[in-house]
């Protein structure tokens, strides 16, 4: 099929539809993109604005004014910078948050992928993680998907050109990471990844190609890596449909390569939350512990929480929060896609995260 105008309309109004309304809209437009049917552009914009670009150097911009004040030398002495990393690849921009409290040895690395419509500076005020990241002293680095990339800048987890190691977006992520990791005190044994929805997709896969380099992921609202190949089945999959996993060479689909905590609503009308156990199978052997637990703040939501084990030891935790939809859990309303009234998934994730190092310390492979 030729790619032309109309097709190329087509698949950005499916993209657009699966953030808004039922993916069985979404499969209408992929449908009418098949047939060759014309879509008019003017009607093709997008379903719900961009997210405005926030520079503040916190993600708790809102702090009470007195509290601020006496935030100052350290909002001084805090950096949240825009970097551009090139290589054979591409090209990707970052922000990089390194905050004060910054400790003189070595310190740890999560890397924050975004969602579809979300940009580095939206994904850092709902998470609060440059919030965390000041209060416990580690960097945060948030690759930015460009709309030349994805029209919706998604992360296309969907792709197989873009599932693989040392290839297409899995390999800028990954020169985005070793590049922080050359030029900032860094300790190697200590980098983590994380991502919501197609961010989490992403990061799923990050994790399994590079178990080396990440010594665990959070997934928040995503779906488990290579279970697409293409757009008809990544709504498919999203919809919880069946999808085939399309496993690389080398690779066992049911082995657990590295810790992994899953975050995902009941509720969510965009993934299905059948996803969250699918990103499990290779922690099936053994449920340690399992509860309703309910949140920190008033008014949270109260979610299952289980932790599992693989059959080589490696450790896994499954939050499914009841009645939360497609939205990061205790997010900051200031940012896209954020439930309040959830459980923290930022203070947990790091929790989990600084739990779990690289049993390998600093072993890196090119």
């Amino acid at each position: 099929m030729k790619l032309n105008e109309g097709f190329l309309n087509s698949m950005h109004e499916a993209m657009a539809l699966l953030k808004t309304r039922d993916p069985v809209e979404a499969t209408k437009a992929i449908q009418r993109a098949l047939r060759g049917d014309s879509v008019d552009a003017t009607r093709n914009e997008p379903l719900e604005a961009v997210p405005v670009t926030r520079t503040a150097r916190h993600a708790d911009e809102a702090a009470p004014s007195a509290a601020r004040e006496a935030d100052v030398d350290t909002e001084e002495r805090s950096h949240f910078d825009t970097a551009t990393y090139a290589s054979a690849a591409g090209r990707r921009q970052y922000r990089l948050y390194v905050p004060a409290s910054v400790a003189a040895k070595p310190s740890p690395l999560i890397v924050m992928l975004h969602g579809c419509t979300q940009n580095a500076d939206d994904f850092a005020t709902g998470t609060r993680m440059n919030s965390l990241a000041e209060r416990h002293g580690f960097l945060v680095a948030y690759p930015v998907q460009p709309q030349q990339a994805n029209p919706s800048r998604c992360w296309n987890w969907f792709k197989p050109s873009d599932q693989q190691r040392e290839r297409g977006e899995p390999s800028l992520i990954a020169g985005i990471t070793r590049e922080i990791i050359a030029t900032h005190n860094v300790d190697p044994s200590r980098v983590y990844i994380a991502g919501l929805s197609a961010g989490g997709a992403m990061a799923a896969i990050m994790v399994d190609e590079y178990p080396e380099l990440y010594a665990a992921a959070g997934v928040h609202s995503g779906l488990p890596a290579r279970c697409a190949h293409d757009l008809p089945s990544a709504l498919a999959a999203m919809k919880g449909g069946k999808f085939s996993e399309r496993t690389p060479r080398g690779i066992d689909a049911s082995a657990a390569r590295r810790p992994i905590i899953v975050f995902h609503g009941d509720a969510d009308g965009t993934v299905h939350v059948a996803n969250a156990a699918r990103i499990l199978r290779g922690f099936e052997t053994q449920v340690l512990h399992a509860n309703d637990k309910r949140g920190p703040r008033a008014g949270s939501r109260d979610c299952s929480v289980s932790r599992l084990t693989s059959a080589d030891g490696v450790e896994a935790e499954l939050w499914t929060i009841h009645g939360a939809p497609h939205a990061w859990a205790g997010g900051d309303t200031r940012g896209s896609y954020t439930d309040p009234a959830g459980p923290d998934a930022s203070a947990e994730m790091l929790r989990f995260f600084l739990d779990h190092p690289s049993p390998e310390g600093s072993r890196t492979r090119a």
